[in-house]
């Protein structure tokens, strides 16, 4: 059976004192009947808990939190019964907006003028932008109600005669903006090819391309009109023609039928016959034969 002891008190003792410390758990020694602990005979209590605390760390901590602390007390001023709070706020507040504008450069403007010919160019990019940003709170209010509060104490015994009555509100600037930002600007770039004798070399090719082109679309538009000329022309010979009012007889409207050379147009001649002999001799002129 173990020893039971209740109410009984834990006295601060230590046989070994060392940095100021001193034991919070009992020292209790008795005789075991279960628990052997190991204990020899010549050490009866070999076995303990024992917990320390060190006075010096904790003093130590206290006043170290103790001078730490501060407490914000407002200062009033009283003058003949009305009071005045001098309560100063500071309040800071920032932003910071980035605002980056990226140009691409892209490459040279290329020509091509057909049969695989293509010449850069000098190439110039002009990129207008326009940004904007805004700053505001909500709800938005100029001004706030600051109270002032009775501080007379007429009959000067140190305390308050009307202790929390308000004498009237100050209207008080909250400093509140709203700020709002519009930038606008134009980026441009110019870029120009360096090989300036083979940019010519390009262009010359291009304008025999150019001229060739023109060349082969002439000739189209003459095989065109040849064609036209000698349908219309065929067509005409045998009878057959577009109607005056149609739409497509404009076609052949300046197509004019002709006879070739040494063929003569049918055409017809009115004969004129010499009237008869007349057997009256009065109808004889008179004609002189010499001198008149």
């Amino acid at each position: 059976m173990e020893r039971f002891e209740f109410r009984k008190q834990t006295s601060i003792y230590t046989n070994k004192q060392r940095g100021r410390k001193f034991p919070i758990h009992g020292n209790i020694s008795w005789p075991r009947l279960v628990k052997s602990h190991n204990n020899t005979k010549n050490n009866n209590n070999k076995f303990s808990n024992r917990y320390n605390v060190n006075l010096h760390t904790i003093i130590k901590k206290v006043c170290l939190l103790l001078a730490t602390t501060a407490v914000s007390v407002p200062a009033y001023a009283e003058v003949g019964g009305i009071s005045a709070t001098a309560n100063p706020i500071a309040n800071s507040s920032g932003s910071v907006t980035n605002q980056a504008i990226q140009v691409l450069q892209g490459p040279y403007i290329t020509n091509t003028y057909g049969n695989g010919i293509q010449c850069q160019s000098a190439t110039m990019n002009i990129t207008p932008y326009l940004t904007g940003t805004g700053n505001f709170k909500r709800p938005f209010e100029h001004t706030y109600q600051d109270p002032v509060y009775d501080m007379s104490d007429l009959n000067d015994d140190g305390v308050l005669d009307n202790p929390g009555q308000i004498l009237y509100y100050v209207p008080t600037r909250t400093g509140q903006q709203e700020v709002y930002n519009i930038s606008g600007g134009v980026s441009a770039t110019w870029s120009r090819p360096l090989d300036k004798e083979a940019r010519e070399k390009c262009m010359q090719a291009a304008e025999t391309q150019i001229a060739l082109q023109a060349q082969l679309t002439a000739n189209k538009r003459l095989d065109f009109e040849l064609a036209r000329l000698k349908n219309c022309g065929e067509l005409m010979k045998a009878g057959v023609m577009f109607h005056p009012k149609s739409p497509y007889a404009a076609v052949c409207a300046d197509v004019v039928l002709v006879n070739p050379p040494g063929v003569v147009e049918n055409h017809t001649h009115e004969i004129q016959t010499k009237p008869p002999i007349s057997n009256d001799a009065g109808v004889l002129k008179e004609i002189s034969i010499g001198n008149n």
